[in-house]
């Protein structure tokens, strides 16, 4: 985050925003920064990527599926409005460790002496971990002392929407993002490398629950998409994973995903449009 903010100091905030004697090094303005560039980041990020996976990758057919809420976008959207700025508290504390240099960030490529390897392998271990830790702390929400509570919430959208993506409970959402932000103080990251990365994750968290079921065969057994996630909101108890299945084949908790195997969401939703259709066409004939 450091990136953004020295980008944002030296372009928009020094120059416009803060006044000449407030340095760019004062802790407080730093962290004031930190808030506004975080909350704005995140409504942006959340806001294209959901849009666009919603207008290009969502199949409309969902949105009458008997277990769509009534104005479920409207809420899903209200509920991620109202969650991002308390969610962006604790992790604010997270960046302005990151800012005050007390991770293990690093700027040039040549600052390490695995050079662009290094940035190959920083990519691959970032996602296999978060994508170890994901899984355990979203197991763990399921915990029947703690999901009612916390993670209950993300689970009113049972046939969710791109717009359901960063729809959480405050902690919850920290708590499912904190694996991201603990790396790069256990691990070499190139800044940039970071930021595409962060960028990533939250694009990745919208495609799993834009309801596009269609993967490549062979993918299928590997990574965790849509359908898998489609299936964890609709069954509670399976498909725990972020990025790939491969923590819930080893904790016993994948289920191959209904839409796979000829029974998804689609299947009831295209039931409940025929039969609007013929309840249509009945009374079409009624009147007739």
């Amino acid at each position: 985050m450091d990136v953004v903010l020295s980008y944002a100091d030296e372009y928009v905030l020094t120059p416009y925003v803060y006044s000449t004697s407030w340095l760019e090094d004062n802790p407080f303005r730093q962290i004031l920064s930190l808030f506004l560039l975080t909350n704005i980041g995140g409504y942006v990020l959340y806001f294209i990527a959901a849009t666009l996976s919603y207008w290009f990758l969502f199949d409309k057919r969902l949105l009458k599926h008997p277990l769509i809420l009534k104005n479920q976008i409207r809420r899903e959207i209200l509920y991620t409005c109202q969650s991002i700025p308390v969610m962006s508290a604790p992790t604010i504390s997270i960046f302005f460790l990151e800012v005050r240099g007390y991770g293990k960030l690093y700027d040039n490529v040549g600052d390490t002496r695995l050079g662009w390897f290094g940035i190959i392998l920083s990519v691959a271990t970032f996602i296999l971990f978060t994508d170890m830790c994901i899984y355990w702390i979203h197991r763990g929400l399921h915990h029947k002392k703690v999901y009612k509570y916390i993670h209950k919430a993300h689970h009113i959208w049972k046939v969710p929407t791109p717009f359901a993506s960063h729809a959480f409970h405050p902690v919850d959402g920290f708590l499912q993002s904190c694996p991201y932000h603990i790396y790069p103080f256990l691990f070499p990251l190139h800044k940039f490398t970071y930021l595409g990365l962060f960028v990533f994750v939250n694009f990745w968290t919208v495609s799993i629950h834009d309801g596009y079921y269609r993967v490549p065969d062979t993918f299928k057994p590997m990574v965790n998409g849509s359908a898998h996630h489609t299936d964890h909101h609709l069954f509670y108890n399976f498909n725990y994973g972020q990025f790939f299945t491969l923590w819930d084949r080893i904790g016993k908790t994948f289920r191959n995903p209904s839409a796979f195997e000829g029974n998804g969401p689609m299947v009831e939703a295209l039931k409940a449009i025929d039969l609007t259709d013929e309840n249509k066409n009945t009374t079409k004939n009624k009147a007739d």
